[in-house]
């Protein structure tokens, strides 16, 4: 998978790059880099800051921080940082700092869309006998079992997905768990946010989520460098990882509600407290201020142009925040406290 993805030749160091094969929320519509823009703007203000960074893991092109630098509001310095292991596109907005590794001890925010997906993982199955077998696969796609899992690798699999049945498959997140730990870590003080199809404990798919994509369309994960591999991250072993234990396993991760009676405030959009929270897509932009509802038809009256644009507006947002698209992307928020932000 690390081959096939970011080796020479590899599916993400292609030069369509990740736009020429699939729509993530930051192609879909440019409310998406205003609702993190936003979110950027609240973490300013708690940091009590006017001078602020945000840092993008798996950068693809670039298109997430352009969105969000155009979306800023004025008076807010922000550095830009896109951590990306291909080549910085043509025209990239200069603002934008071009980096391999997110850099260390910066305030604000660390936003990591649709990157734990395609961070490398191994895959298990349990075998006729009852023993969580390591998948082994050839390049074109050829698969076997191999040896047993053992060590961290089965220490991961029993707490965080236990195989029951022969023929179960789990894809061991240990991976993920570190790299974001380690992401998250970079912050000297602000919000971790990683946005991904996810999975929690107690509701595991039992044969793995493991797929390819290419040029829009779902295919076989065959690890030539031809196509996306992919799989859904477990969110919650990363919220532990990274310091949100008792969290995601105990109760501690907080899921925010979608009552009316639960709405943000003005200016604020109650993704802040202190502490870890794992959140829909759909809620989080809710209370970005993304909404699909229609503009008022009245409005095609008095200002056919803008009714227009408020319409095409509500469209993208329905995409967004779509039930069985989008929407149903979690997100992960995460608090790094420091230099009196947050304290525990």
């Amino acid at each position: 998978m690390e081959t096939a993805l970011y080796g020479p030749g590899g599916f993400f160091l292609r030069p369509e790059g990740p736009a020429g094969h699939f729509r993530t929320s930051v192609h879909a519509s440019p409310l998406f880099a205003g609702a993190v823009a936003r979110l950027l703007a609240e973490v300013a203000a708690e940091l009590g800051t006017d001078d602020v960074a945000v840092v993008d893991m798996g950068a693809g092109r670039g298109e997430l921080l352009t969105g969000v630098l155009s979306a800023v509001p004025a008076g807010l310095r922000v550095r830009a940082y896109a951590v990306e292991r291909a080549a910085p596109p043509e025209g990239l907005d200069p603002r934008v700092a071009w980096v391999a590794e997110p850099p260390a001890g910066v305030r604000g925010l660390l936003f990591a869309n649709e990157w734990l997906d395609n961070v490398p993982v191994d895959v298990a199955e349990r075998d006729g006998s009852g023993t969580d077998r390591y998948v082994e696969v050839a390049p074109d796609g050829t698969e076997r079992l191999g040896a047993p899992v053992a060590g961290a690798d089965a220490a991961w699999l029993a707490r965080w997905w236990p195989l029951r049945e022969p023929g179960e498959r789990a894809e061991i997140g240990r991976s993920r768990d570190e790299a974001w730990a380690r992401a998250a870590g970079t912050l000297a003080a602000g919000l971790a946010v990683a946005v991904d199809y996810a999975h929690t404990a107690g509701a595991r798919p039992p044969f793995g989520t493991l797929t390819g994509f290419r040029a829009g369309r779902e295919v076989p994960p065959v690890p030539d460098g031809t196509c996306d591999i992919t799989a859904h991250v477990a969110l919650d072993a990363c919220a532990a990882a990274s310091g949100g234990a008792g969290g995601a396993e105990a109760g501690g991760t907080e899921a925010v509600g979608g009552t009316s009676a639960d709405a943000p405030s003005p200016g604020r959009s109650g993704l802040l407290p202190c502490g870890t929270r794992l959140v829909t897509q759909r809620e989080a932009l809710r209370r970005l201020g993304v909404s699909g509802g229609r503009p008022p038809i009245e409005t095609a009256r008095t200002d056919p142009a803008g009714y227009v644009r408020a319409l095409a507006r509500a469209g993208q947002a329905a995409e967004l925040t779509a039930r069985g698209g989008l929407g149903d992307f979690t997100w992960l928020l995460q608090r790094v406290p420091g230099e009196g932000y947050c304290p525990a």
